[in-house]
């Protein structure tokens, strides 16, 4: 009820435009910036407040089908924010920016990365998709075009070669990923965030991201399910 009670201030609309324009920000970032805004506008400021400072910003945003949520990187375990647009499914999100035929090679790919192994997909396999989309047929160089771009625009991450979806992406998409990818995506037994790189468990099936496998097991000489205590096979990063 205080949350909602509280006013929005310069501060916080400045903040949430910040946040608007980066498409995503670094946890770091984030503080800093709420630091600044805060000092800006002359309202009080606690280093440990951000929280509660989104929170209000969330309560105004709430009639509108928006919120600031909170994800973190699979590759580091850092937390990041962005603003999502609850009313929007990831077609109509992205149909603004990109064309039908862009937009099917996204959604293959997406469809390559959550339902491999290990939650990449390679350049060589989504090229291969490229003359067998239904929109169009795109050619090679095209498609890697395209691809530059996902990844310049935060929805794709590359590494060798290799493609995952951005923290970006798993922000604003989980919703979506969720219900349309019922049997195959989980969510991290430890954060309780959408993992698509993650270590499972062979006897019960939970998942859980690499930075919080690294962080729950350190210190353990013999690595143990959080959920059924069996043995954890996977070799811990």
């Amino acid at each position: 009820n205080t949350v909602m009670a509280a006013r929005m201030t310069d501060a916080h609309r400045r903040f949430l435009q910040v946040l608007m324009s980066n498409g995503i920000t670094e946890g770091s970032e984030a503080r800093k910036l709420h630091q600044r805004c805060c000092e800006t506008d002359k309202v009080y400021y606690a280093h440990d407040k951000l929280d509660d400072f989104i929170n209000t910003i969330n309560s105004h945003l709430q009639p509108l089908f928006m919120q600031i949520r909170k994800g973190i990187s699979e590759d580091d375990g850092r937390a990041h924010y962005a603003v999502v647009n609850l009313a929007e499914t990831e077609v109509t999100k992205m149909a603004s920016d990109y064309t039908e035929i862009e937009l099917e090679l996204f959604r293959k790919t997406m469809d390559l990365i959550i339902l491999s192994e290990n939650g990449f997909a390679s350049s060589t396999d989504i090229l291969n998709l490229a003359d067998q989309l239904k929109t169009k047929k795109m050619k090679k160089k095209e498609a890697e075009q395209v691809l530059k771009v996902f990844v310049e625009d935060k929805w794709l991450s590359e590494k060798n070669g290799e493609y995952t979806l951005h923290t970006r992406c798993i922000i604003e998409m989980e919703q979506y990923i969720l219900s349309n990818y019922q049997d195959v995506a989980r969510k991290c037994n430890i954060c309780h965030s959408l993992t698509i790189q993650s270590q499972v468990c062979e006897s019960c099936g939970i998942g859980m991201h690499l930075p919080c496998v690294r962080k729950y097991f350190r210190g353990q000489t013999e690595p143990r399910c959080p959920k059924c205590n069996e043995f954890w096979c996977c070799d811990t990063p």
